[in-house]
């Protein structure tokens, strides 16, 4: 495999597996499969509209407790970011992927019909990586855009962005 191709695999897979938290409906994992295990799983996303300027707007409150500490964020109003949505409250157990992004496997994929054109994440994201079904949480900006990798939400505060880079556990549920 090319070192190109490495580098966005690697890097989508943590966002992916962070938007499947935020979308799972378990009320906890005990363990989640690595990266490489998860290879082989397969879902292809389909882009069937054009980017809007409402790809990364706000659609539902959310509140993430990362390692104890209470973080807001907010979806989009995606499918896939819906299909999360509908499965809150999800705790995931997280580990990191490549220093840019900790992961998490919610208990089923996401939809990603519909999905919006792909946008490279950012800090702050919260993303889905659909091949492997995993949910990503990116503490520093991601690679370039991949059509595997939908952003399904953000940290409301960048302040906060800081707490991702370690964090082991991230609990997902709709903001009261």
């Amino acid at each position: 495999m090319r070192s190109s191709a490495r580098s966005v695999l690697a890097r989508a897979v943590p966002a992916a597996a962070f938007l499947l938290a935020v979308t799972a409906c378990a009320d906890s994992s005990s363990a989640s499969p690595s990266p490489a295990s998860a290879a082989g799983r397969q879902q292809t996303a389909t882009a069937e509209a054009p980017p809007t300027p409402s790809d990364r707007d706000t659609s539902m409150n959310i509140r993430l407790t990362i390692d104890g500490h209470r973080v807001d964020a907010t979806l989009n109003d995606s499918p896939a970011a819906r299909d999360l949505a509908g499965l809150l409250p999800l705790t995931l157990e997280l580990e990191d992927f490549h220093g840019t992004e900790r992961v998490g496997y919610p208990p089923r994929k996401l939809d990603t019909s519909g999905a919006p054109a792909p946008a490279a994440p950012k800090a702050g994201d919260l993303a889905y990586y659909a091949p492997w079904g995993n949910l990503a949480l990116f503490y520093r900006d991601g690679p370039s855009a991949s059509g595997d990798l939908l952003v399904l939400g953000r940290l409301d505060d960048s302040g906060d962005i800081g707490r991702l880079a370690t964090a082991d556990r991230v609990r997902i549920e709709a903001a009261a």
